[in-house]
């Protein structure tokens, strides 16, 4: 007898129907997800965490109604970029995209991206890549040409449906590489012949390495098989990699294998204006953590949908080398996420174990995580999230500051139940997962940095202060507390004694 598996049914935008659509596993109450991750041959900037981020939510939310997910996510760490990269600095290609892999898993850990279940990289499959393009040489998709080998797209009959055009259509707006040798302008190469200085592995069509769009074709049919649920990537891959992919499987295993289901999410832009190199509207990972922390970024990019574009606001105050940037945006949604933590603080303080007991609470509470779970259910909706995260942040607060009228234990479970499900709730989109207090002193001591605020004249004002209201020197009380709030530090005074924090 089979287990029934206990999961919230979902729909989700399908880029290849156009249209939000029920999912249906392959596997009941089972995701297998593919997501397109980084080549490695620089440092990781805001895009690539964006991208990042939204698929780590979307991974989240569905474990938060209750799938198991398999999540497969690529490192591309041979390619032209690569190689290109590697003779301009010198260095072994592949250990410099060994080290940038690394430090990009450690730039997505700062956003709190958790790990992918499974992370194959190229050069660790070079024998399934090599397999598949037998497949299409035998099946006649692919002709060998001088030891390269190009896939013949107008073959492939359905080439351009997930983009949504035609061939010819593909043809003129393609970038593509000018080579007489190929037959059709539109065909692309899945082996690259050798050339000297590069790494190359051995093949039946010579010594060479794998063209960029083979290598997920092959990682996805190792990993999660002919035929999974779900390939996720930015709408810039629609064409032509993921178009390719599909055209790869496609000719290798058959019509009707690859992916069933198509998630892209939408562009970031500065400004109005698409992010780019040649514009220099690109931010690292370390500008973006050392300005504003970088659960911040990742707050910024819940409070939107996947699909939607999102738009910074920045200001570089000055030029230069290592240009002051402000990110306006970002700072905002640090100030909107420090007023959860401090509230869950207040809430911690508040309630102790077992206070209340496991009674009722108030209703209104009672609805907030199934709306989160309902907005979750419908395309990974996460700004539904954050919705129920703000009311629930309205009644906490309400509750810690009034207490007349509401009877004791009442409050006390209501509260309790608040810090639970804020939790919970954040934990579903990827935030609200420190401890207060650990969040609230990093925070301030990255502000404490950038206003270069003296912590020790802090320290000492605060005993003078103490000091003067023990002698009931008020006036004098009162002037130290405007001589902080002057240079940006707000005072607040507590049962076990005086705390502050940056004004920002």
């Amino acid at each position: 007898m089979l287990q029934t598996i206990a999961v919230t049914p979902f729909r989700l935008y399908d880029t290849m129907r156009g249209q939000k659509v029920a999912f249906e596993p392959l596997e009941p109450g089972h995701v297998g997800l593919y997501l397109c991750g980084p080549t490695t041959y620089a440092p990781a900037h805001i895009g690539h965490a964006y991208s990042a981020i939204a698929f780590d939510t979307v991974r989240r939310a569905l474990e938060f109604l209750g799938w198991r997910v398999k999540y497969v996510r690529n490192v591309t760490d041979i390619d032209d970029k690569v190689i290109k990269r590697a003779n301009e600095t010198g260095e072994d290609p592949l250990a410099m995209s060994a080290r940038y892999a690394a430090a990009y898993n450690r730039d997505m850990a700062r956003f709190n991206v958790r790990g992918p279940d499974v992370e194959p990289k190229v050069t660790g499959h070079i024998k399934e890549i090599v397999a598949l393009i037998e497949r299409l040489v035998a099946n006649g998709y692919a002709y060998v040409v001088d030891g390269d080998v190009y896939y013949e797209v107008s073959k492939f009959s359905p080439y351009g449906r997930l983009s949504g055009q035609s061939l010819e259509q593909l043809r003129k707006g393609a970038r593509v590489e000018v080579d007489e040798r190929k037959r059709d302008a539109a065909d692309f190469a899945l082996w690259k012949s050798a050339k000297p200085g590069e790494p190359s592995w051995d093949s039946p069509w010579g010594k060479g390495r794998p063209g960029w769009h083979i290598e997920c074709s092959a990682m996805t049919v190792t990993h999660l098989g002919a035929t999974f649920d779900i390939h996720a990537g930015g709408k810039d891959l629609v064409f032509p990699h993921h178009e390719n992919e599909i055209a790869q499987s496609q000719g290798a295993d058959g019509e009707g294998t690859f992916a069933r289901y198509w998630m892209h999410n939408g562009f970031l832009n500065f400004e109005g204006v698409k992010m780019s190199k040649s514009l220099g509207n690109v931010f690292d990972c370390d500008q973006i953590a050392e300005a504003v922390g970088g659960e911040a970024l990742r707050y910024f990019c819940v409070k939107h949908h996947y699909r939607s574009p999102v738009d910074f606001e920045v200001q570089v105050i000055s030029e230069g080398r290592a240009p002051t940037v402000r990110f306006f945006s970002l700072e905002a949604a640090d100030r909107e996420l420090s007023k959860f933590y401090d509230t869950l603080a207040k809430i911690d303080q508040f309630v102790q174990a077992g206070d209340g007991g496991d009674g009722a609470v108030m209703p209104e509470v009672e609805k907030l995580a199934p709306a989160a779970r309902e907005s979750l259910a419908d395309d990974f909706n996460a700004p539904g999230v954050v919705r129920e995260l703000h009311a629930g942040l309205a009644i906490a607060n309400k509750l810690l500051e009034e207490s007349k009228g509401i009877d004791k234990q009442l409050r006390r479970r209501t509260l309790a139940r608040l810090g639970r499900d804020l939790r919970t709730m954040g934990g579903s989109i990827g935030i609200l997962e420190q401890e207060p207090a650990t969040y609230l002193a990093e925070r301030r001591a990255r502000l404490v940095r950038i206003k270069q605020i003296d912590v020790a004249h802090v320290a000492a004002k605060i005993e003078e202060r103490a000091a003067a209201r023990a002698a009931k020197d008020f006036d004098r009380a009162d002037g130290i507390r405007k001589e902080l709030t002057a240079i940006g530090v707000a005072l607040h005074d507590m049962k076990s004694g005086t705390d502050w924090s940056v004004e920002d």
